[in-house]
């Protein structure tokens, strides 16, 4: 969308032809100089309180942005609203009276109007300094007698990035507050030291990353952002080559005003304005339609945070407008209406938790569709119904809102963190209300009070708090439906503490499988037998998996795999129906995959085509994405590799065989354990006794993906070549000396796609890093393999 997949490298003779222009621009802009002598200053009071360009198209001085509040600020001086680009003060306005001067020892100081320093360019001590200017470019400058920059205002950039303003590693931009509030605000933008140039959410109240949000992955390659002339912007590495292209308006800065601004919402975006007057134009800033990210409200989730919007609001992204709006449910309304990002309060007094079922007639639900609450889950219903799950949260006080999709929901804790509602989300959600307060009870937009006097929903009310008897009655009513509820939920532990799995004798599995007879496969860990089962009314076709090393395995954490792997529901993980847990005996049954094992259809004679090959990379992807970020609680395989990538009747990737899994809980990333996995597949942090994290599979998905390119074994003990023995340092080799061709040079199909085997290779090198921390996440893999993100030069993997 906004990237190029490889970088460009450009010519000798182009750099010198790059490098002779800006030199020659340099120049030109040093003979526009409108000096500034040492010794000049100018206070809020004067006439004109600042120093133009000499164009008179950017201003150095101070902008009232609040009654009695100033910012030391350079804006762009010739267009009405005399926009911002760059401040001094932001989080410390002055006041009326305040002064600038560039002293006569060559210190650029603000003070405010009794005297004090509120602000002082970085000058290093001894600097010669000789002038000051404001420059056609929009950069302050503080400057020597041979025009060298002892300061400039372009080396400590505030939110934008302006044309032929050089963002380095090390730079950072921080948003705005809000729209009119210049402080500090919640998101930064920065290209890091290792080169990857980022977005983030700060943490609260500082300027610290916190949660990352956007990312080029360019890690260990990045060196500069620039916008050219032409209105380009584009990440480089140190060579000059261009990495990545971030925004292209193909509008010269000779007729249009530019510039690239993080926004107080945390949208990185490219502005365009024109400075000559055309009817078909508007006067005005226009955003080009490529934004980073697309849609914050559904990149941006955060584990200890409020997401894109504050706590308790939602956000909702209007792709049309490219703008993302914060909302708060019907009966909350926002802490402050002038900075929407703080969140949202209730209108209405909590839930008494005093009784059991204390109040549950006073509150009711306001229902939002396509919306989702991300975290502060505390309990998942199983197998209910809309009206099942919300008496449920009805009847306890700590439930602020349900999150359903049949035939499953979430309970969530007040505050509710990380709103989204967008036209993507499967899920919709069901916030609690106090009845007094709303009567809307759908929708979603901000809260509305109840300006009904509703006279027969008062008579109701009246009537039933002013009844013992009545009372009696409903209290004995949801006393028993409690109990019920209590004695369902007990059947519901009998299929595995409610999850969507039943639990079959072991019996009945020695007779659907015929006595254990029709073998499928055998493992390390078991063996995988055929079997018809009844389910539901009708005959289907089932894997049972004996564990047959399985009997010495602790019960309770056989128990709590089981359970995290029942709550697996994607098109690219095999769904597990039902388990047997009896004795000795411990059984796994799974929905049966008509075409077995990926290893029989890319090792053996029939052998996949290049696309279907390609397309079960891309699933496997998405698979392990699931199981890494968007199951309740995080699962990491251990072992990814072609035989446990199983295949339905549409070759359609599914994931299976979690015997060796390790189920990640909601607030941990990593976990110790022994060695597992697949040798030619394992990770090599298993054998150094670090911390594992998800890593371990990105790694062993590396592996599998240079299979799947090659259509070969990831180690080949007879290869002719020595060389060619293990696959990964082939690749590599191959890599490096520009022969990829030799990979697939049986393949005439993937000889005709040369440019997706170089991306796909590059991919699965970055994978199988040693370092950890070098290999991209899944997420960042399939934005790769998608072409939505560039992929850069991979090191040697064991450098």
């Amino acid at each position: 969308m906004h990237e190029m997949a490889f970088a460009i490298p450009y010519s000798s003779s182009f750099l010198s032809l790059l490098l002779f222009s800006l030199l020659l621009l340099s120049s030109t802009n040093a003979q526009t100089y409108k000096n500034i002598s040492l010794g000049s200053s100018f206070t809020t009071q004067d006439k004109n309180p600042f120093w133009v360009s000499p164009s008179g198209e950017f201003a150095f001085g101070f902008q009232n942005v609040e009654p009695d509040g100033f910012l030391l600020a350079i804006w762009f001086d010739k267009i009405p609203d005399k926009t911002i680009v760059w401040s001094a003060n932001r989080n410390n306005l002055v006041r009326e009276g305040s002064k600038v001067e560039f002293t006569a020892d060559g210190q650029l100081i603000l003070q405010d109007s009794n005297g004090e320093t509120k602000w002082k360019a970085n000058i290093l001590a001894g600097a010669r300094v000789s002038y000051a200017a404001m420059l056609d470019t929009g950069n302050f400058v503080v400057a020597s007698s041979d025009s060298a920059h002892e300061w400039e205002s372009f080396d400590e950039p505030t939110d934008t990035i302006l044309p032929m303003q050089t963002f380095v590693r090390g730079d950072t931009l921080l948003a705005r507050h809000t729209a009119v509030n210049y402080s500090t605000g919640r998101f930064l933008f920065t290209l890091r030291a290792d080169g990857n140039l980022v977005l983030y959410k700060t943490l609260l109240n500082s300027e610290v990353a916190g949660t990352p949000y956007w990312s080029t992955g360019t890690k260990g390659y990045g060196d500069q952002v620039i916008i050219n002339q032409t209105g380009s912007m584009y990440l480089t590495a140190s060579n000059g080559s261009i990495l990545q292209m971030l925004f292209t308006s193909n509008l010269s800065t000779t007729n249009f005003y530019q510039r690239a601004t993080l926004d107080y919402d945390g949208v990185f975006r490219y502005y365009v304005y024109p400075k000559l007057r055309h009817a078909r134009q508007p006067e005005t800033w226009s955003s080009l339609p490529n934004v980073m990210p697309l849609n914050i409200c559904v990149n941006l989730k955060e584990d200890l945070g409020s997401g894109a919007c504050g706590l308790n609001s939602y956000c909702a992204y209007d792709l049309g407008e490219n703008i993302p709006t914060c909302h708060c449910p019907n009966g909350y309304s926002f802490f402050n209406a002038d900075d929407v990002q703080r969140g949202c309060k209730r209108d209405f007094s909590p839930q008494d938790c005093g009784e059991e079922t204390s109040e549950i007639d006073l509150f009711d639900f306001v229902e939002i569709e396509s919306s989702d609450w991300v975290g502060n889950d505390f309990e998942y219903l199983i197998k209910d119904s809309e009206d099942t799950c919300k008496q449920a949260c009805l009847a306890d006080c700590f439930c602020a809102a349900i999150v359903y999709k049949s035939p499953n929901c979430f309970k969530k804790r007040y505050p509710l963190s990380n709103g989204l509602k967008d036209p993507s989300v499967l899920t919709k959600s069901f916030v609690k209300i106090s009845k007094e307060i709303t009567t809307l009870r759908t929708g979603g937009g901000e809260s509305k009070k109840n300006n009904d006097s509703s006279p027969s929903l008062i008579l109701i009310g009246s009537i039933l708090l002013g009844s013992s008897v009545l009372l009696n009655f409903l209290f004995t009513f949801f006393a028993v439906v409690r109990s019920t509820n209590r004695e369902t939920n007990t059947k519901a532990a009998d299929q595995h503490q409610g999850m969507n799995l039943q639990r079959f004798p072991y019996e009945k599995l020695n007779k659907v499988t015929n006595g254990f007879k029709e073998t499928l496969g055998r493992g390390a860990a078991g063996t995988v037998f055929k079997g018809i089962l009844t389910l539901d009314g009708m005959e289907k076709h089932v894997a049972v998996k004996r564990l047959d090393n399985m009997v010495t395995k602790n019960d309770a954490e056989f128990q709590a795999e089981v359970n995290a792997i029942g709550r697996t529901n994607h098109r690219n993980v095999v769904q597990l129906l039902g388990f047997c847990n009896e004795a000795q005996h411990r059984l796994l049954v799974y929905e049966l995959m008509t075409n077995g094992s990926l290893e029989s259809f890319l090792f053996g004679e029939s052998r996949l085509n290049w696309n279907r090959r390609m397309q079960i990379a891309l699933g496997t992807a998405r698979g392990l994405l699931y199981l890494h970020e968007e199951c309740s609680n995080s699962i990491i395989h251990c072992d990814i590799k072609p035989q446990n990538i199983l295949l339905d009747d549409s070759f359609t990737a599914r994931i299976s065989d979690f015997g060796l899994a390790k189920i990640l809980k909601i607030d941990r990333i990593q976990t110790t354990t022994a060695i597992r996995g697949t040798k030619g597949y394992v990770a090599p942090e298993w054998f150094r006794h670090m911390p594992v994290t998800g890593k371990v599979d990105v790694y062993s998905y590396g592996i599998l993906l240079l299979e799947l390119v090659c259509g070969r074994k990831n180690f080949e003990a007879e290869a002719e070549d020595q060389n060619r023995m293990v696959l990964a340092d082939w690749a590599y080799d191959c890599y490096s000396e520009t022969k990829l061709h030799l990979l697939v040079e049986n393949d005439e199909e993937a000889m005709n796609d040369m440019k997706r085997v170089e991306k796909y290779v590059m991919t699965a090198i970055w994978c199988i890093q040693e370092d950890p921390s070098l290999r991209p996440t899944m997420r960042e893999v399939i934005k790769i393999l998608e072409g939505t993100l560039g992929v850069s030069p991979p090191p040697d993997p064991s450098s």
